[in-house]
């Protein structure tokens, strides 16, 4: 199926902007929740930092999704969203203060601790508010992910987590704190992750875990949160708009030993949103250098950073040429060399005004735009907006 996009609708609206096909964002959900409904006690929790765009926030809620939240930001968008608190998670390695003390009055579902220093900034907050909150661990579990070195995150080496051979020692300190509730062990790979070994692997790591705990401690705990990281297929969007979910579940399913009642959580961010979003452009210049062309477009690595961050892949599409390729350069107009989204890319014969997409750009774009340059962040547009 290849996208249709309202072209003619673009031409009255100012570019840079970003394109959400909400259609396609329902039928990721439903599927998503359809694949994981299929097994007792798996829960899925939208991964927010992917885009908290407000009107894209509603339509997840919408769909009965959690949130899995990285800020105190990110839990009031969830809640102004609409989300009920009891389905919110918290996590991330720098809680403030202030943000742990708005969720613990907002009333969350629940804290993802990542050090003991946390822990106890935790107990003393929900000790002046005389609550008992409920908490898991993040566990370090030293498992590697087929991916962009900048979104691993479970290696020993990164910032996130307790380290595997600490863990006995945080959970003593932990039960030891009377206002938290040890509920649960979470863990997070990495992201843009489309090989099911890297999840297998994960799997092996938790069952020895909780095979550990269970003979040594007799401690068996209800919720085990995997995190997320299912990735998406950014060479070929309409070819693959919704992600194998119904794999993705099953890996888990077959491989994930649980003791009876357990809950699994998942935190699905990237899959989610991605490919129902495109970066809408136009080509500023058409400039013939020496030894090639660059497309000059009005959006910048400010709009989308991805290509400069990550060197990541966005296919890029002429939406009013239909004229035979040619090689170009796509770059923006920010001062910076690292301004560049694609390089020796064919293209079709592009002139000036020509209005141009940016792929699979729902995720980790809109919502990592800055203003650098002193440039407008780019607007929101949805397919339901200019029907």
């Amino acid at each position: 199926m290849t996208t249709k996009f309202p072209v003619e609708k673009f031409a009255g609206i100012e570019t840079p902007f970003y394109y959400y096909d909400v259609e396609l964002l329902r039928r990721t959900l439903d599927k998503a929740l359809e694949e994981a409904g299929k097994y007792d006690g798996f829960h899925v929790h939208y991964a927010i930092k992917a885009n908290f765009n407000p009107s894209l926030l509603r339509i997840i809620k919408s769909s009965g999704m959690g949130a899995d939240c990285v800020s105190g930001g990110e839990v009031r968008a969830a809640i102004d969203a609409g989300i009920e608190p009891g389905k919110i998670v918290f996590a991330g390695v720098g809680k403030t203060d202030r943000e742990i003390a708005y969720s613990l009055d907002a009333g969350i579902f629940c804290f993802n601790v990542e050090s003991v220093p946390e822990a106890e900034a935790i107990e003393r907050l929900a000790a002046e508010r005389n609550v008992k909150v409920q908490v898991a661990i993040r566990v370090n579990p030293n498992v590697g992910a087929h991916t962009h070195s900048n979104i691993t995150t479970g290696l020993a080496e990164n910032k996130f987590g307790i380290n595997y051979e600490q863990l006995d020692e945080v959970i003593d300190i932990i039960e030891g704190l009377e206002h938290l509730d040890l509920i649960g062990l979470h863990f997070h790979i990495g992201s843009q992750i489309l090989v099911m070994d890297d999840f297998i692997a994960l799997c092996g790591r938790i069952n020895e875990l909780q095979e550990l705990l269970h003979e040594t401690r007799n401690l068996v705990l209800p919720h085990i949160n995997v995190g997320g990281g299912l990735g998406i297929r950014y060479d070929a969007p309409d070819k693959y708009p919704v992600p194998d979910f119904e794999l993705y579940f099953s890996t888990y399913a077959n491989n994930l030993n649980l003791f009876p009642g357990q809950q699994v959580h998942f935190e699905l961010g990237r899959s989610i949103v991605a490919q129902c979003g495109s970066l809408i452009t136009r080509a500023t210049y058409i400039k013939h250098g020496t030894c090639k062309k660059f497309i000059i477009v009005d959006a910048g690595m400010n709009d989308l950073i991805r290509p400069a961050m990550y060197d990541a892949y966005h296919r890029i599409e002429n939406l009013t040429s239909d004229k035979a390729d040619e090689l170009y350069d796509v770059v923006g107009p920010i001062c910076e060399s690292s301004d560049v989204f694609c390089k020796e890319r064919r293209i079709p014969e592009t002139k000036r005004g020509d209005i141009m997409a940016m792929r699979s750009a729902g995720a980790y774009g809109e919502a990592m735009a800055f203003g650098y340059n002193c440039r407008e962040l780019p607007k929101a547009v949805l397919s339901t907006d200019i029907i």
